[in-house]
């Protein structure tokens, strides 16, 4: 029996999202080879720049990250001394980020990186295709969202004695 033409779309459409997220994450190695920044990283420091003092909490919300994946990623940051950390005037027990001369003049760097690769990509389509590309991985991840938070359903157990060998 043939699979349905919907699940050869949706097979189709896993193949091209793993082979994105592939391709993501080679440029990310060579992008920390060559500008000392892993893509997560690079994310970071374009976001920090576009929101001087900005927190960890408000970082994660844009980024779509953890809360302790985005602090491991400011601390190397700041070590690197590209960031510097500041105690939040509005909340004494947080603290907001902005960054240094040497982040800003990494953030001035577009060749080889993540972000440059999908701006030549997205010149090459339309604005209307880009609208609906974006609505559609947003449904995607929607329904990824979903399905890890529905109630687990529990198991169905299978007596032995029914198990046909």
């Amino acid at each position: 029996m043939r699979p349905s033409r919907a699940s050869d779309s949706s097979y189709e459409f896993l193949r091209a999202i793993w082979k994105l997220d592939h391709d993501l994450q080679r440029v990310s190695r060579r992008m920390e080879a060559t500008l000392g920044l892993t893509g997560p990283q690079r994310l970071c420091l374009l976001q920090i720049g576009r929101r001087p003092y900005v927190t960890p909490s408000e970082l994660a919300s844009v980024l779509h990250l953890d809360r302790g994946t985005i602090t491991g990623i400011l601390a190397r940051l700041e070590r690197s001394r590209l960031v510097s950390r500041d105690r939040n005037p509005d909340d004494a027990r947080s603290f907001h980020f902005t960054l240094t001369s040497k982040g800003r003049a990494i953030n001035l760097r577009r060749g080889s990186t993540i972000e440059s690769a999908v701006r030549r990509a997205l010149g090459r389509v339309s604005t209307r295709d880009v609208v609906v590309a974006r609505r559609l991985l947003a449904k995607v991840s929607d329904e990824l969202h979903a399905t890890v938070n529905a109630k687990a359903r529990p198991r169905v157990r299978v007596p032995k004695s029914d198990v046909h060998r």
